[in-house]
């Protein structure tokens, strides 16, 4: 089968059926990745997977973010088209329970309800010390846009965070 096909086929499927095909398969990449997390970690302990989980998705915000500018012409380099791009990455698409706070100088996302560390604490297992993970992806996306966007992490797992907020991120231009 051609490409060409399998585009038709994409075409074909129901309007109504499209957002949660996507996300079926959103959900099945952050499977693979978490069960990914899951063997490094048995194999060779929570640092080395989450290093190994940092320098992959360090690599992947750079990716996703060139991608996304390209696919939606976003050529703006300021935080609003960062974060339009943002709101498209599978991350984001991902987090079933967020916020995004545009402010004048500045933008803030929360991750409010998160469906990996609640998965890990149903299983019984610790929450997953995702910082080092986000902040990299983040930096990396938002050094796509422009060098001047700072990523600042104002709460995210191994922090001591409020029950009703598991991550929370700032943007903002340097100096500002």
């Amino acid at each position: 089968m051609s490409r060409t096909a399998d585009r038709k086929l994409i075409e074909e499927i129901p309007k109504e059926k499209l957002a949660d095909f996507i996300f079926m398969h959103l959900r099945d990449m952050w499977a693979v990745d978490g069960l990914y997390y899951l063997g490094i970690e048995k194999e060779f302990g929570t640092e080395s997977a989450t290093e190994i989980d940092r320098k992959v998705w360090e690599v992947m915000g750079k990716i996703e973010a060139r991608k996304l500018k390209k696919l939606f012409e976003i050529s703006g380099n300021d935080i609003a088209s960062m974060i339009k791009a943002l709101r498209l990455s599978g991350w984001t698409l991902d987090l079933e329970d967020k916020e995004i706070d545009v402010k004048k100088d500045k933008t803030i996302l929360r991750n409010v309800k998160c469906r990996v560390q609640n998965t890990r604490i149903k299983k019984g297992l610790t929450e997953f010390g995702c910082k080092p993970v986000r902040w990299s992806f983040l930096k990396a996306f938002a050094k796509e846009f422009n060098p001047d966007i700072e990523v600042k992490c104002n709460v995210c797992p191994p922090d001591e965070h409020p029950d009703d907020l598991w991550c929370e991120w700032e943007f903002a231009m340097k100096g500002k």
